[in-house]
């Protein structure tokens, strides 16, 4: 079963590290780590939630996976010296701590780490394997409520209500399908009160319970 990097390495571990580096806030909808990029820094995500998104030759974006407070991001990169496979974009405001490769590489190598986030990195590939298996074959709803569950279930907001800070044409890159289709999608859930669109533009989730239902809807 996955789980965080907190959960990986242990909270004492995980308070070290992220004192490592200070506490900066991110605002909703930035780019946190750009595919591409050398890896410089790895990043601690302290609360909030981020979209990891693969952009094709194409230009098109698909969703990888969702992550939420307690995660490592960018972490590969540093450990294997290699480009940045992946973006991370903000889709809440998030807090987060930007440790430099040289001290990350010291912390892993004091606290004999390199194993345990080596086999971390391998459920993340499963997990992406499985969430680009599901876009390519489930139908446009089935994929945008998995996507919209996928951030509620780590979004850092306490309240019944969730406000996803991406515009209709982002969800549609990040789901793979047209924005129209998207559209058609979310009117009957707006019809019965699951949802609702925010002010300033995003979404504001009222039912993730009903919308989760919806995830197997094609099975």
């Amino acid at each position: 079963m996955y789980q965080p990097h907190i959960t990986v390495i242990g909270q004492q571990l995980w308070s070290q590290l992220r004192d490592l580096a200070p506490r900066r806030l991110r605002p909703a909808r930035s780019v946190l780590l750009r595919q591409g990029d050398p890896g410089t820094h790895v990043i601690l995500l302290d609360s909030g939630s981020t979209l990891v998104t693969l952009t094709g030759r194409s230009g098109e974006r698909t969703l990888l996976a969702v992550r939420g407070a307690g995660e490592l991001l960018g972490e590969l990169a540093v450990l294997d010296a290699q480009p940045r496979t992946a973006s991370v974009i903000a889709a809440e405001a998030c807090f987060v701590h930007i440790v430099p490769a040289v001290d990350f590489l010291a912390f892993v190598d004091k606290y004999d780490l390199l194993a345990p986030l080596l086999r971390h990195a391998i459920a993340r590939v499963r997990e992406a394997e499985s969430v680009r298996l599901e876009l390519a074959t489930a139908s446009v709803p089935s994929r945008l409520a998995s996507a919209l569950v996928r951030l509620a279930d780590v979004s850092c907001a306490a309240e019944k209500e969730l406000s996803v800070r991406l515009t209709q044409t982002e969800l549609s890159q990040m789901i793979g399908a047209s924005r129209n289709a998207v559209g058609v999608a979310l009117r009957p859930w707006r019809e019965r009160g699951w949802l609702d669109t925010a002010p300033g533009g995003g979404l504001i989730i009222r039912d993730i319970a009903a919308i989760r239902r919806h995830v197997h809807a094609d099975k």
